[in-house]
């Protein structure tokens, strides 16, 4: 990745329509959901998100979301969104979603994404996957993950995805509280964690988590700044300055409304290059070119 080239490091944009797969209509009353609850449009495909990313010159982390346990729709593949990342590896990055019920063949297949140096990174979504993080289940792929040192985001909070739908479409939103994630960090303390977005209602246990943990950052994805709670403002400014990063959550929040918000929310001026970019840069381990 050419960060000398890039204005900030977007590390939480979801591939969200496939350029080789048809879509999986069995998604749609989730999508549709979502698309209420974010007033969210037509989703872009991959191709044309890594075009939006170039222009404005924002590095971008992409991964899909593997729900095929628990919702029963069929994920985008990971090799789709790697195959993209490669062709454009001086400004976008790959992370794999491999869901834990899938256990020893999520594992095999992870460890050929690592082996073959498509992917850097791993997604998991508690509430949409259906699964504590700190569930024994899921350790063969941490231990992967730990093993090659790479970075792992974990949802957190609550989730847009069911918001609205009979019984929250079947999705539990407790699988996502960010507390869970504390035994997860002293267990595999070399596994980079990111806590996505802003815990609600759960962001007091984020910030101590990530304040104890020296393996343990926070994206601030999902949220316009502008609605951020006031203590995670707060810490962003002082004790965990070098631990929060900035995400979109695109094409749920635009990239260019989340920065404008930013700079107008209370951060001083003087921790903006460290979430925008700089933080990044160590949290992901990326060199530059």
């Amino acid at each position: 990745m050419k960060v000398a080239d890039l204005v900030a490091i977007d590390v939480h944009t979801h591939a969200e329509v496939s350029c080789r797969c048809p879509t999986d209509a069995f998604w749609q009353p989730y999508e549709d959901a979502a698309n209420t609850y974010f007033k969210a449009g037509k989703r872009p495909t991959i191709a044309e998100t890594v075009a939006y990313y170039r222009e404005r010159k924002i590095g971008l982390v992409m991964f899909t979301v593997d729900s095929e346990f628990e919702i029963g729709n069929r994920r985008i593949p990971n090799d789709e969104v790697a195959e993209a990342a490669a062709a454009n590896s001086d400004m976008m990055i790959a992370f794999a979603s491999i869901d834990p019920h899938k256990g020893k063949m999520g594992v095999r297949e992870a460890r050929e994404l690592i082996e073959g140096g498509v992917v850097k990174g791993f997604k998991f979504h508690p509430t949409v996957q259906g699964f504590f993080p700190n569930d024994p289940m899921a350790y063969g792929l941490y231990e992967l993950i730990a093993h090659y040192k790479l970075p792992a985001v974990f949802h957190s909070g609550h989730s847009g995805i069911g918001t609205g739908m009979p019984g929250g479409g079947g999705m539990r939103l407790k699988y996502s509280n960010p507390i869970h994630l504390d035994d997860v960090a002293v267990d595999f303390p070399d596994m980079t964690i990111i806590i996505a977005h802003p815990s609600w209602p759960w962001q007091d246990e984020a910030l101590s988590v990530c304040l104890h943990k020296p393996n343990v950052y926070i994206d601030l994805s999902g949220w316009s700044p502008k609605y951020f709670p006031p203590q995670l403002v707060q810490y962003a400014n002082s004790q965990l300055k070098t631990k929060m990063l900035f995400g979109s959550d695109f094409p749920l929040i635009p990239p260019d409304r989340w920065i404008k918000d930013f700079r107008e929310a209370g951060f001083k001026p003087e921790v903006h290059d460290l979430i925008l970019k700089e933080n990044a840069i160590r949290a992901l381990k990326i060199a530059a070119e």
